[in-house]
């Protein structure tokens, strides 16, 4: 399996869930980590948690783990190198995938479990 080294974002972030019809909100962007993702169910915003204005459907607590990336297309098991480690110990993930690279969520109260699979396989962590 690859060997990655993972950027550790500061804060904390949220998962939040709009109606499917609803514009991708000012709130949810931000120059550390935002996303919109928009399927005929649901429009799903990721962004810092403090971003998320009250009354707004949302999952707080999530720390996001960067890939040094680029990655090219043609390259395989990246991701599976992270997940595999991180689903062994039993550690819930959210994974987002841009062009250049990838992100994994963990849970807040999981990052500490999370970073110690990681660097067990091999990987490295910079905070």
């Amino acid at each position: 399996m690859p060997r990655v080294t993972l950027q550790l974002l500061a804060g904390e972030f949220a998962i939040c869930r709009l109606a499917p019809a609803e514009p991708v909100p000012a709130w949810a962007g931000s120059a550390v980590f935002s996303a919109g993702l928009r399927t005929r169910d649901e429009l799903c915003v990721l962004c810092p948690a403090e971003n998320v204005p009250v009354g707004v459907k949302h999952e707080r607590g999530w720390r996001i783990l960067a890939l040094a990336g680029p990655f090219a297309f043609t390259e395989t098991g990246i991701l599976a190198s992270v997940l595999t480690p991180l689903a062994a110990a039993g550690v819930s993930i959210l994974a987002q995938s841009t062009f250049d690279t990838d992100y994994v969520w963990v849970p807040a109260g999981q990052l500490d479990a999370a970073l110690q699979a990681l660097a067990a396989a091999g990987h490295a962590i910079r905070r």
